[in-house]
């Protein structure tokens, strides 16, 4: 007689196993048995677990942002969307429409690399049949993605984007508490889409939609922390991410920026502002943060005047904002007129981006805005980048360069702080 073969009991398991009498593999949000088997697993409203990752508050600030104005907290929990003995009456033919959208269209929009589309448009939807956070910010981006294609509807298909955005956005908080192996691609994947949506919605004349604590409108998402949030859930779930199914979706470091020269305009702006960092106001703190911001950029324009086709236009334009100091960040939020010249230097990059329809005319909207911040003393410090996007130059696009353009001799040197 064959012996049975001896395991662990699970005195934990969910209900659901208990129930079938099976053994359950305890895994959270929901155990692989009932995610097997389309059903609510008693996980899914249970306590965060104690090991999962500390979730990043600022991120989670700025998702608030998001919600729309008076919404509720949902009681939606982290379920399959489709369920056992589904009754075709219950068929929202309006959020078929949007997952319609989204797996034809918008899916092509978030990226210009052809290898991440069908993850976008295959995988990330699989992924968010079993993660409703996930379908809802699909859902989301697909409804602004048509407010954009349909003007005459776009208020309609804007507070269907809200509606399901806010749901999203009440599950992803209490989860991202729980956060591990098995939604983590969930997580990766909406915290992708948050970045889209924030770029997306309506903006707000005069204001910078900036950073934490600003003076901006509440409400209002604030773009360049909700990038850096995201980073910080990436580096805790980098590992599982860079093994699973949406591996595909990372940025490979394929460009050694320390010996590429820049186009003569761009280097030679690069170079005042390194000039403008050792002369700047507020101490050595500053002075350092400033230095390692422009060092940042100088990567960042490096990186997009001879990016690889392997490489996502997007990913490597957002490479500035998480590569910047902490410290940079609060001279921003306070205003201080050297971090507004860096941030306008930045804005060249990200009109490399106006073609997306969620990215139209937002560098041309920060710049603006910057103007309107600073005194006319330092207004002649953004006269470049300001031209270069009133022109409509993508003037870090590689191509063969006439004399005048020919790249600087010598690449912009830091002093070392």
């Amino acid at each position: 007689m064959v012996s049975r073969r001896s395991h662990q009991k699970s005195r934990t398991g969910c209900a659901q196993c208990k129930k079938r009498r099976i053994k359950c593999d305890e895994l959270r949000p929901a155990c692989s048995n009932c995610v097997k088997h389309s059903i609510t697993c008693d996980f899914q409203s249970g306590s965060p677990s104690s090991a999962s990752p500390a979730h990043p508050p600022k991120l989670l600030k700025q998702v608030s942002s998001l919600k729309s104005p008076g919404s509720r907290r949902s009681s939606v929990r982290s379920r399959p969307l489709i369920s056992n003995g589904l009754d075709p009456a219950e068929l929202q033919m309006g959020d078929l429409e949007l997952l319609h959208q989204f797996v034809t269209s918008t899916c092509y929009t978030t990226s210009n690399r052809t290898e991440s589309h069908d993850l976008w448009r295959i995988t990330v939807p699989q992924e968010g049949f079993h993660h409703d956070f996930l379908m809802r910010g699909i859902l989301a981006i697909a409804a602004h993605h048509l407010s954009h294609l349909r003007p005459d509807r776009a208020a309609d298909y804007q507070n269907i984007a809200h509606s399901h955005q806010d749901k999203a956005l009440s599950t992803f908080q209490t989860a991202i508490t729980n956060m591990n192996e098995t939604n983590c691609h969930a997580f990766f994947a909406l915290s992708s889409l948050i970045v889209v949506y924030a770029f997306a919605s309506p903006r707000k004349p005069g204001t910078l939609a900036l950073t934490d604590d600003s003076q901006d409108s509440p409400g209002e998402a604030s773009w360049l922390p909700m990038i850096r949030g995201v980073n910080s859930i990436l580096q805790q779930v980098w590992p599982w991410v860079e093994s699973g199914p949406l591996r595909g979706l990372l940025q490979p470091g394929v460009i050694n920026t320390m010996d590429i020269r820049l186009p003569k305009p761009a280097a030679h702006q690069l170079k005042e502002l390194a000039g403008l960092c050792e002369t700047a106001e507020g101490g050595e703190e500053a002075v350092a943060a400033y230095r390692d911001a422009v060092r940042a950029l100088q990567k960042c324009y490096a990186k997009i005047f001879t990016r690889a086709s392997v490489e996502c236009e997007v990913g490597t334009a957002f490479t500035w904002p998480v590569e910047v100091p902490d410290k940079f960040i609060q001279l921003l939020n306070a205003r201080a007129p050297e971090a507004l010249v860096i941030l306008a230097h930045y804005c060249v990059v990200l009109h490399h981006l106006d073609d997306y329809w969620w990215m139209t005319g937002w560098a041309a909207h920060v710049m603006g805005n910057i103007y309107s911040e600073l005194n006319e003393s330092w207004r002649e410090w953004i006269q470049w980048p300001s031209d270069t996007i009133s022109r409509n130059e993508r003037c870090l696009v590689w191509r063969p360069l006439s004399p005048d353009m020919m790249p600087s001799q010598t690449p912009v040197s830091m002093t070392s702080s």
